[in-house]
């Protein structure tokens, strides 16, 4: 039956998939740029790899920057405990690659090559790993069976699986049962990620939930983020600062009339508002937004503050540094299409407030069962959340303290995922092909 599906996949799923990347990237740049990206790859893999000496070789795989953060702690610890490991990165997604072309931690950056079987045999000749780490979810059927053939462990780090997903389908389930059958260890998030890929009748891989590295990582960059100073003291001393984050237009409807009604009647009350995507329209449309409601000033604009009320930030990767100044966090995407990371924010013992698409991941969930976030549903509900938070001192100090509890309650799976990652590199029947 795997011989079945592998045929399917090669000869009627791939081709079928190449096609429509193709199609895409005439109109898309960003997928334009993927393509593109992928023009001289095995050729800049042979040469980066060929520099590599004899320490061993773990391979970590993410589709984007988003799942990579997860891969960092593992990768710092693993080469912390080994100095000798030599780690090779790959990514799909061109955000994610270009984003990490200055991670130190790496040996070796690359694309990840479209999922052919000649092009995971190129891909694994030149890698030469000793162990395989998937990120999540990006899973290539056609790499992971040429691990299997090789006979090199392969793991999943973070893993996540839906319960209602569609992967359960009858002839879909079948194609991804010979596809998780092939991988050695699923390590998932929670027990009811366990229990989803339990549905799939596996007999091979180990499945155990250990907890998500996400934790650890945002624990990591919180310790970094309070070192750092990009904001004056002036600017945020003796003021209660609400912090938007990673906000979309959306959000924006929702929250900001409640914020310019409470900076009427809070004389010491700062927003800072993070757009999701800084773009000069969206920035340009916050200004007018603020127009007649309160004064506001651009965060590339603050050595000439002046008392603003408003700060509208129109740089990036700067949100999590943004968060320690910020009393109460409002994180965006939950009036989309679902919410951006609230362990960003948590991790600094702060209330987490958010909007009614909070479903698609666990953090959310759980944060509000902790007592260190609420969820609203409208414009009203958020006002009159955000002022009783912002005129009790005391309800906002307990939120915080629940909200840094999770976070800190949850830390610990990058020293989970190392037991089990390092049991294969002291294998002796592992090794290279």
């Amino acid at each position: 039956m795997k011989r079945l599906w592998s045929f399917i996949y090669n000869f009627g799923v791939i081709p079928l998939f190449w096609s429509v990347i193709q199609a895409i990237g005439i109109v898309d740049p960003k997928t334009r740029h993927g393509i593109r990206g992928r023009d001289a790859l095995f050729a800049d893999l042979a040469r980066h790899t060929s520099t590599l000496d004899g320490g061993a070789r773990i391979w970590f795989h993410s589709s984007s920057m988003g799942e990579f953060e997860q891969a960092k702690p593992i990768i710092a610890e693993l080469r912390r405990r080994h100095p000798s490991i030599r780690v090779v990165v790959s990514f799909f997604s061109p955000s994610g690659y270009e984003h990490s072309l200055r991670y130190r931690q790496a040996d070796v950056i690359t694309y990840l090559p479209f999922d052919t079987r000649a092009n995971a045999r190129r891909f694994l000749d030149l890698v030469r790993p000793d162990a395989a780490v998937m990120v999540r979810y990006d899973i290539w059927p056609n790499h992971i069976w040429q691990l299997q053939e090789r006979g090199i462990p392969v793991m999943i780090a973070n893993a996540t699986m839906r319960a209602r997903t569609k992967r359960r389908l009858p002839l879909v389930r079948s194609f991804h049962h010979y596809v998780y059958n092939a991988i050695d260890e699923i390590l998932t998030v929670a027990d009811s990620d366990m229990r989803a890929f339990r549905h799939f009748r596996l007999d091979h891989p180990v499945i155990q939930a250990i907890g998500d590295t996400r934790y650890d990582q945002v624990q990591i960059r919180c310790t970094e983020a309070r070192q750092r100073r990009i904001m004056a003291d002036g600017v945020t001393a003796g003021k209660r600062v609400v912090v938007i984050g990673s906000s979309w237009p959306e959000d924006e409807e929702v929250v900001l009339p409640a914020c310019f009604d409470l900076l009427d009647s809070m004389d010491d009350l700062l927003v800072i508002v993070v757009p999701h995507e800084p773009t000069e329209d969206h920035l340009a449309s916050l200004e007018r937004d603020c127009a007649g409601r309160s004064s506001v000033i651009r965060f590339s604009a603050l050595n000439e503050y002046a008392g603003e009320r408003v700060v509208i930030v129109d740089s990036v990767g700067i949100l999590m540094v943004l968060y320690a100044s910020a009393d109460i966090a409002y994180v965006g995407g939950s009036f989309r299409q679902g919410i951006h990371n609230v362990l960003e924010a948590a991790v600094y013992g702060i209330p987490v407030v958010f909007g009614p698409k909070h479903r698609n991941s666990h953090e959310p969930l759980m944060l509000l069962e902790s007592g260190g976030g609420f969820a609203v549903n409208d414009s009203s509900e958020f006002r009159r959340t955000l002022e009783h938070l912002l005129e009790d001192s005391r309800a906002r100090k307990d939120t915080g303290e629940r909200a840094a509890q999770f976070v800190h309650s949850h830390v610990g799976a990058t020293g989970r995922f190392l037991e089990h990652l390092e049991r294969h590199l002291n294998d002796p029947r592992g090794g290279r092909s």
